[in-house]
C-alpha cells in the first residue's frame, strides 16, 4: 500500500528512493547513503530527513525539523502574495460632445491610472439622436489614443456595444 500523498516535501518514511545525497543540518555535504542510514542519523540528532531535491539524482535530502520548514515556506509564500500587484480595470465614461475642460480632468484620470498599472476602460455613452453621430465618438476615441500613446497601447479598438462605445487601454 502506498503513503498517503501529502502536500509539501516528502520525510523520513515518505522518500521512496534507496540512496540519497545527504546535506546536515549545517550545510555540510555528507556524501551519498542509504535513506535508512541517513534516517537514523537525523532521529540522533533530533530531527527529521527532509528531501528538498527530488529530481536530482540521487535526491537530495537535508536534516531538518519538518514542521519548521514548513512554517517558513508557507511564511515565504504569503509574503510573496502580498507582494504581487494585481491590475484593476479602472472606467472612464464620457459623453461624444464632451468640453475640452472635462476631457483634460477625465484625460488626468487616465493618465493617472495607467502611471499606477492599472487598464482603463473608456465608455462613450451616446444618446437619443446622437447615435446618429456614431462618427463623432470614433474621433473623441482615435483623439485619447492618441493623447496616450506614449504610455499606453489599445488592448481592445473601439467597438459600438449598443449605445456605447467601448475602448481598452493597458499600460505599455
Amino acid at each position: 500500500m502506498a503513503p498517503p500523498t501529502k502536500s509539501g516535501p516528502r520525510y523520513d518514511n515518505f522518500i521512496q528512493s534507496e540512496k540519497v545525497r545527504v546535506i546536515d543540518h549545517e550545510g555540510e555535504n555528507l556524501g551519498v547513503m542509504y535513506t535508512r542510514e541517513a534516517m537514523e542519523q537525523a532521529n540522533d540528532l533530533g530531527l527529521n530527513l527532509v528531501e528538498v531535491s527530488p529530481n536530482a539524482d540521487p535526491p537530495v535530502a537535508k536534516f531538518l525539523d519538518v514542521g519548521k520548514y514548513r512554517y517558513e515556506a508557507q511564511k515565504k509564500a504569503n509574503a510573496a502574495r502580498k507582494t504581487q500587484k494585481t491590475q484593476d480595470i479602472k472606467e472612464v465614461k464620457m459623453r461624444p460632445n464632451i468640453d475640452t475642460h472635462d476631457y483634460d480632468v477625465k484625460m488626468r484620470n487616465v493618465n493617472k491610472f495607467i502611471e499606477n498599472g492599472d487598464k482603463v476602460k473608456i465608455t462613450l455613452r451616446f444618446r437619443g439622436r446622437e447615435m446618429a453621430h456614431q462618427n463623432l465618438g470614433m474621433d473623441l476615441l482615435r483623439r485619447v489614443q492618441t493623447d496616450v500613446e506614449e504610455i499606453a497601447k489599445v488592448e481592445a479598438f473601439p467597438r459600438l456595444e449598443g449605445r456605447q462605445m467601448l475602448m481598452v487601454l493597458a499600460p505599455k
